[in-house]
């Protein structure tokens, strides 16, 4: 039998900053993880990145059930099944998020997580580099375990995709994570000295070099709750059936999908479904599996008119230079996810703070890795942030081996269609501006053809894709909100000794990718797990547009 102060569930994002900040203050601490091991070129290299998300190796290989709005199609859910969890198969793209965001939280009841809250652990987990491209140091921490660096941005389509932002009358931010995140930019990325700098690197190595800190590995099947405490973990490994003990507290780490299902499993959720199945109730805790969210995307693809994009290592020849020259080097486009510029726009007046974001890519590409038949091209992802959509995550069966249902009625209120139908026409209008004329051929997609909205409705069901951000399924709130799932110290409510904290407990999905929270929600779960008082509030005024009433830029 094996026995710690702590016992976490997923070696994930937050999973990782959490045993990092307890074994550093002194504690045991056992990591339970199914996955193997993050060591490898197609996890290291940045610019591999479509190739570990869609590999069974690293990846659980969710599936949402038919979506009704989408054609009815199965819509990958990837979530990371290895030493690092999603950031070790993510696109490593770096975002807080925005102020507002935090600040809703605490609207929602998460009371403690403003962005005065959150501003001092972003700033303590950070290592940032700016590389000259502007922004303001005050904002951003310099000692932290996570790199955050910037690409080169030597490619022309890059640097042009701002400067059409610009033309189009958009303002133009040197830090979209400092104090404006509206307007466009270089992108952000955990990504050091050419490698994927994922929670594994960051925080996992240094607490297993304190001594302090085990991972075992295995299948956790369900939380052990004793007299309405939670004293540890069963899991399956090597065949057989064992409990590892926490003389502390049972941290919950294990992603928006698979937390809430554990929870299920261990008889805490919803009383009648938990009956369905067989499962004895602990607490009866309705907000389970519930108020699961994401962002959806589509590629508006360009046919470029030069041979400028990075469709020339496209093929055998230029993937074995590439990939020869990470390896020998940690240089070239390797060495980057390739998302180095962004933009984040409010889609109309009225909406005081951006929600639409733009992921930029000098290629036409998917993230399956396809290339797109028309040789060079460019593409932008483009999505609104805030759906008002809502799924849930819900057991398939008692057997923990069964993968869950996973429900996202995505598109399913008629505000995200005049959302994502404007996100098109917005995108389109910085393609045709005047940086892009040397580089455009046509559109490759949607097509000069879809225009009106029925069309551009049919567009989005068959091609719109998820962006793999699915948070929010344990949701955190007032003790006395018959919804949350945990309270704002992430404690699970109605268990002793159990805590729950990873993607999960986002009561409301942050604007941009989820993994900079994820790891923030580790970083300060931490302090409350260890008893100690919050980092003092940090009241820095973010920057907002300031016609935003009256003027959409």
């Amino acid at each position: 039998m094996q026995t710690a102060d702590y016992v976490i569930v997923g070696a994930g994002s937050a999973g990782c900053a959490m045993a990092y900040r307890l074994a550093e203050a002194g504690r045991s601490v056992l990591v339970i993880e199914h996955g193997g091991t993050d060591a490898g070129p197609f996890i290291r290299m940045p610019g591999a990145l479509s190739y570990p998300m869609n590999m069974a190796r690293y990846d659980w290989g969710f599936a949402s059930e038919p979506e009704p709005q989408l054609n009815n199609r199965r819509l990958a859910t990837p979530r990371g099944k290895v030493l690092g969890g999603s950031s070790s198969i993510n696109g490593m793209i770096y975002v807080r998020g925005h102020a507002h965001d935090y600040d809703t939280w605490a609207e929602m009841g998460a009371t403690g997580w403003r962005y005065a809250d959150v501003l001092p652990y972003f700033k303590r987990l950070e290592h940032w580099h700016d590389g000259g491209h502007g922004g303001d140091p005050s904002w951003r921490g310099s000692d932290g375990p996570l790199h955050i660096t910037r690409g080169k941005r030597d490619n022309p389509l890059v640097r042009a995709f701002v400067e059409a932002g610009r033309q189009a009358g958009y303002p133009v931010t040197g830090d979209y994570n400092g104090a404006q995140q509206e307007g466009f930019g270089p992108f952000e990325m955990t990504v050091w000295k050419g490698e994927r700098w994922s929670a594994a690197r960051a925080y996992l190595r240094p607490a297993e070099a304190t001594g302090r800190c085990t991972v075992v590995r295995g299948l956790a099947r369900k939380v052990v709750i004793e007299n309405g405490r939670a004293t540890g973990v069963e899991i399956a490994r090597h065949g057989r059936t064992e409990t590892v003990h926490a003389t502390r507290e049972v941290i919950l780490a294990a992603s928006s999908i698979n937390s809430p299902k554990l929870l299920m499993l261990s008889g805490i959720g919803p009383a009648a479904h938990l009956a369905q199945h067989g499962i004895p109730v602990v607490a009866d805790r309705p907000g389970v599996g519930q108020n699961l969210q994401d962002h959806l995307e589509l590629y508006i693809q360009m046919a470029a008119s030069q041979p400028v994009s990075l469709f020339r290592y496209w093929n055998l020849l230029g993937k074995a230079y590439v990939g020869a020259r990470w390896l020998l080097t940690r240089s070239g486009p390797g060495a980057s996810n390739q998302f180095e510029s962004t933009g984040f726009i409010r889609s109309q007046a009225g909406v005081p703070y951006p929600d639409i974001q733009f992921h930029f890519l000098p290629i036409a590409v998917r993230y399956d890795g396809r290339a797109a038949a028309e040789g060079h091209g460019f593409q932008a992802h483009v999505g609104p942030m805030r759906s008002p959509s809502r799924g849930h995550v819900s057991l398939r069966s008692a057997d923990p081996e069964a993968p869950p249902k996973i429900v996202f009625n995505y598109m399913s209120h008629e505000k995200d269609w005049t959302d994502f139908r404007r996100a098109i026409r917005l995108t389109r209008e910085i393609f045709a501006q005047d940086a892009f004329k040397p580089y455009v051929r046509h559109e490759i997609q949607p097509g000069d053809a879809v225009q009106d909205d029925d069309a551009l409705d049919a567009f989005i069901r068959e091609h719109a894709e998820s962006a793999y951000h699915p948070c929010g399924t344990a949701r955190m709130g007032r003790a006395d909100d018959p919804m949350a799932v945990v309270d704002p110290e992430t404690r699970v409510i109605g268990v002793e000794g159990l805590r729950l904290a990873d993607s999960s407990i986002f009561p409301q999905i942050t604007n941009g990718n989820t993994n900079a929270p994820s790891i923030l929600v580790g970083e300060k779960a931490a302090d409350h797990v260890l008893g100690r008082p919050a980092l003092p509030p940090e009241n820095a005024e973010p920057w907002m547009h300031p016609t935003w009433r009256t003027a959409q830029r």
